[in-house]
């Protein structure tokens, strides 16, 4: 699924809204509530999440696959050089 052609275009990369819950005994619980193909939409919709969200236990945090992240990382670091 990560890195793979979606509709048939080569440069579409998808990143994941990953909710986890903690049980009280301990235990870790996480889906995927947001599939995403840019990280500005997966970065809003977290950030909605996060600012609805009154659960201590339920956190959210953003994934994608190395070639994604690591272009982003590469393309933010040359805008700002």
């Amino acid at each position: 699924m990560f890195g793979m052609k979606v509709n048939n275009m080569s440069n579409n990369k998808v990143w994941l809204v990953i909710e986890k819950y903690v049980y009280t005994n301990s235990s870790a619980s996480h889906s995927v509530k947001k599939t995403a193909y840019s990280v500005e939409e997966a970065l809003e919709f977290k950030s909605a999440l996060e600012k609805l969200n009154e659960q201590k236990d339920v956190s959210y945090f953003l994934a994608s696959d190395v070639d994604t992240v690591m272009n982003n990382v590469i393309s933010a670091h040359n805008k700002s050089v």
